[in-house]
This record gives structure tokens, sequence and C-alpha cells, in this order.
């Protein structure tokens, strides 16, 4: 099991370009289902999420093909429609596979999803809605067991604002007969990327970018070219590690539109950045104070990010109070970052963080997906060589990483380590 040894403290330089985003192009690649017309996707980022649902589609049936950056997708030839747990147990988007087989194949037998421990994520949003629309639905060993004479438009209220769902349900609703109207919908730019996606596909989707979405159902999708947004995620990943190390790097390939809550906190604690239409620059990282801030659906705080920001908020003035309530198990990285030296409490769904502390390197070891990202952070503006264990986690949302830092000057060396 690989290891990275992080050599610290860091100083970069330059330019990192940002892969495209895997929160848009998972829901993606699942409804590549809806269609008999092959889909042709340009980009697709080097990550195990993706790999892994590429695989599941391949097991459905789906024929992938490659040539320079363009994959293929063509489910004209579906033959199973099971999503075996060997695969979802790895990922939890692996439920978006749900809406797509019920819309087209009016049909799923799905396996109850895993992914990250950070928390509980029912999927009984998903279901419920789906009953409304016509299915019958059936939890049996592990497993969604889903079936429908043809999903039926109406309307739909969701009783949380959850991306997932208001994914599933709205290609669900593609082929549904009639209009679906869902409210409540969650309004992350991954949402509109699947809209407009869909939309070039033949669908007839509008209140893009809003809380009330509408479906109007049609008989069948056509063949399709297309790219996903650049990720918010890993964008704001490299923000954060420019202003951890005090360097004044730029961040390419992403709206910056989409990460105004993240620069707006950064902003407040001191940071200056200029922007452009697809770059953030940071003009200023020194003098950097204590912030508070909770974590919300978008377009507030992002979760994804909460553990980068904590990770900063180690390295700079004041007492800062990082608030989640996205997820009850999100701050797994809080004790591995005080074996580093941070000084960081937890009082319920709260972190009180005092800083500035002297990081010194110890041995880490990653939790999940953003909290391996923290601990990366946390280690090149550490004293010394860290080592970062259990990086599996890291390749599940972060192309190239090490690369791309390494270009940036950052000195990493990836070994074998022990599979603690």
């Amino acid at each position: 099991m690989d290891k990275l040894i992080i050599h610290g403290p860091s100083k970069l330089q330059g330019e990192v370009q940002v892969s495209r985003s895997k929160n848009a192009y998972l829901p993606i690649i699942a409804a590549c289902l809806l269609s008999d017309r092959p889909v042709h996707l340009f980009n697709l980022p080097e990550l195990r999420d993706i790999k892994t649902i590429i695989q599941l589609l391949q097991k459905m049936g789906a024929v992938i093909s490659y040539e320079g950056l363009r994959t293929t997708i063509d489910c004209s030839k579906i033959s199973s429609y099971e999503a075996t747990y060997e695969l979802v147990k790895t990922m939890r988007a692996s439920i978006l596979v749900l809406g797509p087989l019920l819309g087209r194949f009016k049909k799923g037998h799905v396996s109850l999803p895993g992914g990250c421990a950070i928390g509980a994520r029912p999927i009984d949003i998903h279901l419920k809605n789906f009953e409304k629309m016509g299915a019958i639905i059936n939890l049996d060993s592990g497993y969604v067991d889903a079936k429908t004479n043809g999903l039926k438009g109406c309307k739909l209220v969701l009783s949380f604002p959850s991306v997932g769902a208001t994914e599933n349900l709205m290609m669900g609703a593609v082929l549904a007969e009639g209009e679906t109207i869902i409210e409540n919908c969650a309004l992350e730019p991954e949402i509109d990327d699947l809209a407009h996606f869909l939309n070039k596909m033949g669908a007839k989707i509008s209140g893009i970018g809003t809380s009330i979405i509408k479906i109007i159902g049609v008989k069948n999708l056509k063949e399709v070219e297309y790219q996903a947004i650049g990720d918010r995620i890993e964008a704001a990943t490299y923000l954060i590690a420019g202003l951890i190390t005090k360097s004044l790097i730029t961040i390419r390939g992403i709206n910056p539109s989409f990460l105004d809550a993240v620069c707006v906190c950064l902003q407040e604690m001191g940071a200056k950045f200029k922007f452009g239409d697809d770059f953030i620059q940071i003009l200023e990282v020194s003098h950097l104070r204590a912030i508070q801030v909770d974590t919300s659906p978008f377009p507030g705080f992002p979760t994804d990010v909460q553990a980068q920001l904590l990770t900063l908020a180690t390295q700079v003035n004041g007492t800062s109070i990082i608030t989640e309530n996205i997820f009850e198990n999100r701050f797994m990285h809080v004790p591995e970052l005080n074996r580093l030296g941070a000084k960081i409490e937890l009082k319920g769904n709260s972190a009180i963080v005092q800083g500035p502390t002297v990081l010194k390197s110890a041995p880490i070891m990653c939790t999940d997906l953003r909290a391996s990202a923290a601990l990366v952070l946390a280690a090149l503006a550490a004293e010394g060589a860290t080592e970062v264990f259990r990086i599996y986690h890291l390749e599940r949302g972060y192309e190239k990483l090490e690369q791309k830092l390494r270009k940036l000057g950052a000195i990493i060396d990836r070994a074998s380590g022990p599979a603690i």
C-alpha cells in the first residue's frame, strides 16, 4: 500500500490546472444509461470513482471506447439492470444509476451504497420520490429492488436539498410521462452541468440554477459530445495550498463564481485574489486571521472544503470556529492534525482551532477523501518529512495530485508503506 512522504515547509510557485469535475461527471456517466445512442465525453479525470462507475456500466453491457481525450459510452445493448455490491460498496454515487434504469428500462436492482465513512447519507429521499412517480420499491438483502410500469411526472418536494436525490430524480424524469416538478432542489453547479448535458441530449429541463426544476418527459435522446465543468473542490484545495504555504500561485480551469463562498471566507481572513473568466490568482497571503464559518448547502460554504479550511486555520492568527452542519462524522482529520502539533478542540459539531501553531512531521493516516487533502496541506506546511498513509482515499477524487504539487515546487515522494 503506497504512502506519500511530503517534505516541508514548502514554497509553491506557478500555475496549476484543475481537472474536470468528478462530481459532475459521475451523474453524467450514469445518465448515459438513458440513451441508446453513443455519448462522447472529453477529459474524464483519471480517478478511482470514475473508473468504478465506468466498470459498473460495463458490467451492465455498455461498450466503452477511448480515443485520445475522448471517451465514448454506448449503452445501446444494456443486458443487466443490476449494480452489484462489489462495485457500489466503494462509491456512494453508484446509486445514481437507479433513476436512469427506472426511466429507460423500468427496473433496477441496485446495492445500497458505500463510500467515505463521514456519516449517514440515507437514500430515502430518492426512494420515496421514485415511489411517487410510480415505482414499486423493495429493500432486500442490502439491495434496492425497483420496478415500474413507467414513471409518471408529478410534483416532488424534497425534504432536504439533496444533491444526489436531485440528480437521480431529474434523470428518472427525463423519459417519464408528462411533467415532473422538483421543488427544494439542491443548487450545486454540478446539478446545473447535468441538466445542461441532458438538454444537449434532447431532454426538456427548465429552471436550471433555481430550487424548482421542471422536466417534460421525452421519448428518446440523441448522440452528444460534452465536457464537464472544472472541479471546484480541487480548485479550493489548491487555493488553500497557496495560502497555507504563503505562495502566490494561480489556479486555472475553474469558474470563480463556483467558489464565491470559499473566496469570501478566505478574503475575510485577509487573502486577496485576482479573478478571471477561468482562473483565480492569489495576490496576498500574509497576516491571515481567524474565521468563524458554518458549512451549508450551495451557495453556502461547502462541506467538502471544511477539512482544508480547518487546516489553514491552524496557521493563522486567532481562534477560529468551524461548524459542520452537513455530515455528523466529518472531523476524523482532527486527531491526525493534532498529531502534527495543531491545537484543535471538538465541541459538538464545531471545531475550535487555536492558531498559529508550528506543525512538525509525524506519521498520519487518511480517513476519507477530503480529510486526505487536508492532511496533505498540513504536511506542506509542517517542518520535516511527513508520512501520509492510506492515500487511496485521495485517488478517489484528486487527479495527479502529487504531480501537480511537484510542478508547483513541492517535494513529494511516493513509497510503499505498511497496510495500516
